[in-house]
């Protein structure tokens, strides 16, 4: 395998090296561009290939496995019955019920056990909040449009879609099939202009109709919808769950009565107006998320429980290893951090506790990897970021994003509502603090923009010592630079503004927080659990399951009366009534099918435990039934008071299935077979 693979990884070696070289002898951006582009062609072709050459035992048959989802009602399209509606999805009684328990994990493991805030903010948003965070002019894909129809594509899609087909062709020589291969492995990084050239060169047409395609256009994901009858306010379905955490800030800090750090959090649904929705769960337009912000003073980035995760052992995938052509490695988190792989502990000990969750929640450690934002991929405000990707049959997806964010969100939305979004920290000796702060030319302004001075004035009085350095190096390189607010463009030019800086003494300094932002797909991390869940029993192509953890199976246990007859009937009624007292979810299935369908029946939907109730739990006492684990489906024999509470304690995790074989006598047969 590494014969195969050891030429691919010297090809991005030395492409990431020449990077690194541009970089350091400052050539230009679009030279530094391109070569960045070919090296995210050649990671994706040695990822390609690494993915290719592993073994396939451990493929899952996604065929089966939707089949088995579809027809026990997991989940299915929206709006069926009239055609449906891509990108969007109904979840059933056994989809809804396990997504229930992922999100109830997810707030035990994180809101409980680390006290954060939650909050439940509004979807609908106003354009200027959208506007602030750059979602209005930069939350957007390429699309072109059936000439005739107006049917809709994305156009890298489409693009790749097509390559492949002409690729395909036996006619296609190898020359020319190494070049569309390089084409789509640089996909992601064309602009709208080399779309444009893509789509003539290669003769692109509508794959519905043949139709010619209209150019490449950039088209904004974000639903837009008026707020209020009069259609004046323009706003947006959220894109994302996170802005309501920044703008509450200050009610937060109240809250956790003005100390940092803290975190905030909110489960909600976000929407993306998706052009070409694909994947079942993995790309849709109204998806479930669950974020937190944690606000942190940016000189304080030491995590207290930071050693509490720092011996797991977590395949990262760092920046380094993707330029230099090596795979991902399994690395001790508290090295990871002391090597500096990692920005800061705060950061390391989320991506500790998102790994737990992940693991906790269903997903295989082998199948879990971290992997670390290239220079290029991250934000300019961005200290570090990672994203935990799952191995699915889809190749490896990004599941939960987790970024260092620094000040900016806060900074912007301050800027934007001349609002200060700072917390305070008193001092206990004064110091002398360097202030940065833009010294406007009123004159200047004034006479530029006249009833608008106030607004670019306000902005200027607002801005933070990070922006300003950034609009300092622009002003002298370019004479000015622009200033957006209350949905005004102005320039300001040198005339107009100089920067002070200068010292003063303070006995309390306002701190901007950083950000921690943890950021989970809900419906990719559940796609994720029911790929990495799904069995078939040795022997027997035709009996599926889900071996779903106990935690977050939807149903925990079923309760099986071996006969219709009514003697069965009140043991039947205890154990519910006793489930129900124990908060454990149950299911009876009284139907009178055999009892090894039934468990089959029981198990393809990934209830956890199963008990019985036969003719020895009628005819004997003290009165007892049998339990069954759903994955070794072996059984043991105990009292029926017994079985609710124990069911409870293996649900919980407090209790496992060894410690009960150890405890109770192995099932082997029922004793009588009618009532005696």
């Amino acid at each position: 395998m590494e014969q195969v693979l050891a030429p691919l990884r010297e090809s991005v070696r030395q492409q990431g090296d020449f990077v690194h070289q541009l970089k350091k002898k400052g050539a230009n951006e679009q030279e530094i561009r391109r070569a960045v582009a070919e090296l995210k062609a050649r990671k994706k072709i040695l990822e390609a290939k690494e993915l290719a050459l592993q073994s396939k035992d451990d493929t899952v048959d996604r065929v089966k496995m939707e089949d088995t989802l579809k027809r026990r009602f997991f989940y299915d399209q929206a709006f069926a019955i009239y055609g449906g509606v891509s990108g969007l999805y109904d979840f059933g009684p056994v989809g809804c019920a396990l997504k229930n328990n992922i999100l109830q994990v997810w707030r035990q493991h994180f809101i409980q056990e680390e006290q954060i805030l939650e909050i439940d903010c509004t979807m609908l948003t106003p354009e200027p909040v959208l506007k602030t965070s750059g979602h209005v002019d930069k939350f957007a894909d390429y699309m072109v449009k059936d000439a005739k129809t107006a049917e809709c594509y994305r156009a890298d899609h489409l693009l790749k879609a097509h390559l492949k087909q002409l690729m395909s062709d036996e006619k296609c020589s190898e020359e020319k099939a190494a070049e569309m291969e390089d084409v789509i492995t640089q996909m992601d990084n064309y602009t709208q202009q080399g779309l444009t050239d893509l789509f003539v060169k290669y003769n692109v047409k509508s794959p519905a109709t043949g139709n010619d395609l209209t150019a490449p256009v950039s088209f904004n994901l974000m639903f837009k919808t008026s707020i209020g009858p009069g259609g004046n306010t323009p706003g947006y379905l959220r894109p994302e769950t996170a802005q309501g955490m920044f703008l509450n800030f200050k009610r937060l800090l109240e809250f956790n009565q003005g100390k940092l750090p803290f975190g905030a959090a909110q489960i909600g649904n976000s929407f993306r107006n998706e052009i070409s929705p694909r994947s079942g769960l993995i790309r849709v337009r109204e998806f479930t998320m669950a974020e937190i912000e944690h606000f942190v003073d940016p000189n304080e980035k030491i995590h207290p429980k930071f050693s509490n995760v720092a011996d797991l052992d977590i395949l990262l995938f760092s920046s380094k290893a993707q330029t230099t052509g090596q795979s991902a490695q399994i690395i001790r988190l508290g090295d990871a951090v002391e090597q500096g792989v990692i920005n800061n502990s705060v950061l390391g000990y989320f991506i500790g506790r998102i790994y737990l969750y992940l693991i906790k929640a269903g997903l295989s450690k082998e199948k879990v990897r971290f992997r670390q934002h290239m220079d290029n991929e991250m934000a300019h405000y961005a200290c570090d970021c990672w994203d935990a990707e799952s191995k699915t049959s889809y190749g490896w997806i990004e599941i939960v994003g987790c970024a260092d964010r620094s000040c900016y969100d806060l900074s912007c939305h301050s800027r934007a509502t001349k609002v200060p979004l700072v917390a305070e920290k008193p001092l206990k000796e004064p110091k002398v603090v360097n202030v940065v702060q833009f010294e406007p030319n009123k004159g200047a302004i004034g006479t530029a923009y006249k009833k608008d001075a106030k607004l670019v004035l306000e902005y200027l009085a607002a801005c933070d010592e990070c922006y300003i350095s950034d609009q300092e190096k622009l002003l002298d390189k370019n004479g000015e630079f622009s200033v957006e607010t209350q949905g005004g463009t102005f320039k300001v030019t040198k005339d107009m503004v100089s920067v002070k800086r200068f010292q003063k003494t303070v006995h309390v300094e306002e701190i901007v927080p950083n950000v921690i932002e943890p950021s989970f797909g809900i419906g990719r991390i559940m796609y994720s659990i029911f790929e990495h869940s799904f069995r078939i029993r040795q022997g027997d192509e035709q009996r599926t399951y889900f071996s779903f953890p106990p935690t977050v199976a939807p149903y925990k246990c079923c309760i099986l009366p071996l006969s219709q007859k009514q003697e069965f009937t009140p043991f039947v009624l205890q154990l519910s009534e006793a489930m129900t007292k124990n908060g454990v979810s149950y299911k009876v299935d009284d139907t009178s099918g055999s009892i090894g369908r039934r468990y089959a029946r029981s198990d393809e939907i990934g209830v956890a435990f199963g008990i019985t109730v036969d003719f020895d739990t009628v005819n004997k006492t003290p009165h007892t039934a049998t339990l069954r684990d759903r994955d070794s489906m072996r059984q043991i024999r105990a009292e029926v008071t017994e079985l609710p509470g124990m069911v409870r304690d293996l649900a919980n995790g407090t209790l496992a299935w060894a410690e009960v074989e150890r405890k109770y006598p192995i099932f082997e047969g029922q004793e009588t077979s009618k009532k005696e």
